[in-house]
Parts: C-alpha cells; structure tokens; sequence
C-alpha cells in the first residue's frame, strides 16, 4: 500500500486495511456500501460529491433529520465537493488518483468516462491503481444503458418471480441487488489487492447489479433448463425441501421449521408430533415425497402448531432438536437479544448503527463518524493543492 503524505485531516485509522486510500465517485448504495466496508477495515475513504451531494442523502430524514441510507453507507468517509467538468477540479482529482490504491464509481454507463476518469485510462496513467465500476447491467451488451434501480433488477432477474406467496408479485424488502452487488465489489477489490501485492499491478474489478443477481438465481435457473420448469412462489415454504416453511401459533406468532434430513424427520414427527406413525407414512418416507404430498403435511403440522402458544412451541423445538426461527417484526429485530449495534456521530447527533457483520480483533465497538456534504473539501483541497503537490504529470 502506498504512503500517504502526513496531514493534519482527522483520518487516522487502524485495521487491516489502514494506510489504503480509496477515492469513489458514488451514489445511492452499491458504491457507497463497498467503500464503506472498506472505510470499516481502516481505509481512507475520500468520497466525491457534486454540488447538490449524493442523491441518497435526500432519501428520507429519519436519522435526527439525515437519511437512514446515507448514515447506513457512509461513515468514516470524508465528504468533498468537486466539479468534475471543471478544469481545476479534475487536475485536483488526478493527484488525488496519484496518490489512490483504489478508485470506485458507480455513475452512470459511460458518465465517469465522458468527465475524463474512464477506469481503462486511468489504470494506465496510474498502473497500481485498482479501479472498480460499478454499472446496472454491465459494461457492454443490449442492455447496457438501461437505468437499473434495485426494483427493476429484481425483476428482471426473475428474483421477483420466485418469492413471496402466490398471487400478485411482491417486492423483496431491502434493496438487495445493490447490497449484493456492492458486496461483490468489495470482494473483487481484496481480491484485487491481493493480486497486486504479487505483482505490483493494479486491474479492472467490474460489478453489476444484474450480474449479481443472476448468480444469486442459478438453482431456479439449473431448475427451468433441466427440468423445463422453474420453481413456484410458496410463500414461507421452501419449494424442494419439506417440511420447511412457516406456521400460525395459537397466539397468532408464526413460527418457521427447517427439517432437512430423515433423521430430523423421524425426531421431528416422534418427537414434536407425538406420532412414530407419521414417521412411517408412506406418502412422507423421503424428502421427495414429503414435498409431493406437502398439503397433507402442512396440515398435520398446521394442527399441531395451533394446539400451542409460540413459547410452548420454541420449547418443543429445542427439546426436539428441530430447527426454527420467529417471523420478528423490525420492532421484534430491534429489540432481540442477539442483535449487536454500534453508535455512531452524524452530522446531527449521534445514533446506533447495527453493528458489522465481520467480527475481528481489530473492532473498535464505534464507527467512525458520517461526513456532512463537502466536510472535509478544505482540508482535502490543501493536502492535494497545487502548492503540496504539484501539477498532474
């Protein structure tokens, strides 16, 4: 990693990643979310914004006035406002890029290009730079320059079509596709940093939302080819495995069983059920059955659930050794016990951020905080100006 000239900007970090310098043109998710994770493992994180600032930050205010996405994606960064079709501004970005392990950006197709940052340019201005683009359909083909919302990918990946009940189509309930996607460029990214470290070169790390979310559709997708048939939306149930699905408690929970083998088969029909003659019957001997004759299953298990409360039920569960999990509310996720958070300061007051899914020795139990739209352009302007570092070559 290279050496970044001493500043007096408060961005000292540690963590795997620390001494790293990332520069990101982003907006809305995918990016952002990358760069934050990046941000998490003690990257530097400078994130460009335009005058009127990462569209994201309008989303909503319920964060003490600032957007729950922004203050999700983008803390410990540093927020600097530039004009990228201003002459000045891209000679300040160049020597930010010069000094840069990393350059993300997820504009739109061609946009970065047409400012003069397209990422095959700058990796051959800048060799060990790792550029990472982030695009809704990818960097070529027919559908290249379609707009690529999460809702819109969802659907044309046939992700919509394989969840939820039947009957009209629902939306999945979190912007999936560019969480996923920009998980996927964080991964090529590391692995980009690896390969740099045995050869000293930078390279291209691509991501696209639909990408992503075809990879994530390759079991229904080895289903339809295969079989001539994809699989249906069953709600709670789980289209191939049975019984695996969600049932109503008598005080109106719902709870979801997983039974994945014929040894929890016969624990959970003796066991839970009370009935090894259920255990026997032909029409459930074997997964494939058990999913041909689902109907007639679910009922069993649908009476014997609304004979309980939910708490006299987990208690079967557990004793019974069978898999299980509570249908939570986001106020149930709130407040259960193995939720973890973090605070975290924001323009506005501090908050509490779930806390990150990697767990490592380098946790320091607070995130650092999220910037205000072009905090740091003064700082940022002085440690890469023309008078600290001279003109781009």
């Amino acid at each position: 990693m290279r050496e970044n000239s001493p500043q007096k900007l408060d961005h000292a970090a540690t963590g795997p990643l620390s001494g790293l310098l990332v520069v990101s043109i982003e907006q809305a998710l995918a990016a952002p979310l990358c760069t934050c994770r990046l941000a998490d493992a003690g990257a530097r994180v400078i994130k460009v914004e335009r005058d009127s600032g990462d569209f994201a930050r309008g989303y909503d205010s319920v964060v003490h006035g600032e957007a729950s996405y922004f203050v999700w994606t983008n803390r410990g960064k540093e927020s600097v406002q530039l004009d990228l079709h201003d002459a000045d501004d891209q000679a300040l970005m160049h020597r930010m890029l010069a000094q840069a392990d990393v350059f993300v950006q997820n504009l739109g197709p061609g946009a970065s290009a047409r400012a003069g940052f397209g990422s095959a340019e700058l990796r051959a201005r800048y060799p060990s730079l790792i550029t990472c683009d982030i695009s809704g359909y990818g960097e070529d083909g027919p559908y290249r320059d379609m707009k690529a919302y999460d809702l819109l990918v969802q659907s044309e990946s046939g992700l919509v079509s394989v969840s939820g009940p039947p009957g009209e189509y629902g939306r999945i309930g979190v912007s999936i596709c560019d969480i996923g996607a920009g998980m996927n460029a964080l991964i090529g990214i590391q692995q980009a940093l690896l390969a740099r470290e045995r050869t000293g070169c930078g390279s291209a790390v691509q991501v696209s939302l639909f990408d992503t979310a075809a990879d994530w559709m390759s079991v229904p997708v080895l289903h339809q080819a295969y079989a001539g048939q994809g699989p249906r939306r069953v709600g709670l149930s789980h289209p191939s495995i049975a019984p695996y699905g969600g049932f109503q408690t008598a005080d109106d929970e719902t709870l979801v069983i997983a039974v994945q083998n014929e040894r929890e088969w016969s624990r959970f029909a003796c066991d839970f059920l009370g009935d090894p003659d259920v255990a026997q019957d032909p029409r459930f001997g074997s997964n494939n059955l058990r999913v041909a004759n689902r109907t007639q299953l679910d009922d069993l298990i649908r009476q014997a659930f609304a004979a309980y409360p939910r708490a006299a039920l987990e208690g079967r569960l557990q004793q019974a050794g069978i898999a299980y999990g509570a249908v939570n509310s986001t106020a149930a996720l709130l407040a259960h016990p193995q939720l973890r958070t973090w605070p975290v300061a924001t323009p506005s007051g501090e908050a509490m951020l779930v806390a990150p899914p990697v767990r490592s020795e380098h946790d320091t139990g607070r995130f650092r905080a999220v910037p205000a739209l072009g905090q740091h352009s003064a700082a940022v302007r002085a440690e890469f100006g023309l008078e600290s570092a001279g003109a781009p070559s």
